[in-house]
């Protein structure tokens, strides 16, 4: 299947590793082009090297930066005239339960997870074409809670609903706005918080394995891209069947 990628730009959030990177080089194996955002300038540069920097560029950015979404904006017009779409992505909120976690962490978690979400679906969104298309990294914390996560707990499924809410609103003007909802992935992320909690086995999970990220990856970009055409305000599972919540 030819998803329709090549040559279109899309800024992917989080860029440097992780999901983020995997979204990244399904994007550019795909022939699009891509603005990678972190907070790392050598991480950043690293992976610009990595994907094949004539389809990739890096922008220092930080989620708690109103300025940024513009910035990675502007840098996708800049180098290659359009845009066509994003990877809303930030870094996962602190582990701990909602019993010991401080106002201080609630409060910076909100203004990073929630609302810098917030601030780049309206920015990006604005700049973007009929066919533009957007998609939120969240969890399967949307459907259920998952124990030790309560601040991912309580943040997902708000953008959840925000997700919901664009894809309305934007659906007038040929956007479209899903939301993938990552579960247990070979990431540096799912190593962190396996040391902080009991860790999860991967029996629990009905394919008997955690997923890796070129698998996120691949779903990501069929996505955003142009072949999902009449996919809009879908909440997709990337978990194996894990998540046994409708």
């Amino acid at each position: 299947m030819d998803l329709g990628l090549a040559d279109r730009v899309y800024v992917v959030g989080g860029g440097s590793r992780g999901l983020g990177f995997a979204v990244a080089r399904a994007l550019t194996e795909e022939g699009a082009r891509v603005v990678l955002s972190g907070r790392n300038a050598a991480s950043l540069a690293s992976a610009v090297e990595a994907l094949n920097d004539h389809r990739a560029t890096g922008v220092v950015a930080d989620s708690v930066d109103p300025a940024s979404p513009e910035r990675l904006v502007a840098a996708a017009l800049d180098r290659w005239g359009r845009l066509d779409g994003a990877l809303v992505n930030s870094g996962g909120p602190p582990i701990g339960s909602a019993l010991d976690i401080p106002d201080d962490t609630w409060r910076g978690s909100f203004e990073s997870v929630f609302l810098g979400a917030v601030r780049n679906a309206r920015v990006i969104s604005a700049n973007l074409s009929e066919g533009g298309s957007l998609a939120f990294v969240l969890s399967t914390s949307v459907r259920v809670p998952i124990p030790g996560l309560d601040v991912s707990n309580g943040l997902r499924p708000g953008l959840a609903m925000l997700t919901k809410g664009l894809s309305v609103q934007l659906g007038g003007q040929g956007i479209r706005v899903n939301a993938l909802l990552p579960g247990r992935i070979r990431t540096e992320r799912t190593d962190l918080v396996d040391s902080g909690t009991a860790g999860s086995s991967s029996t629990a999970i009905p394919l008997g394995r955690i997923g890796e990220p070129a698998e996120f990856g691949r779903i990501a970009a069929f996505v955003l891209s142009p072949a999902a055409s009449y996919l809009s305000g879908a909440m997709i599972p990337v978990d194996g069947a894990a998540t046994q919540a409708y």
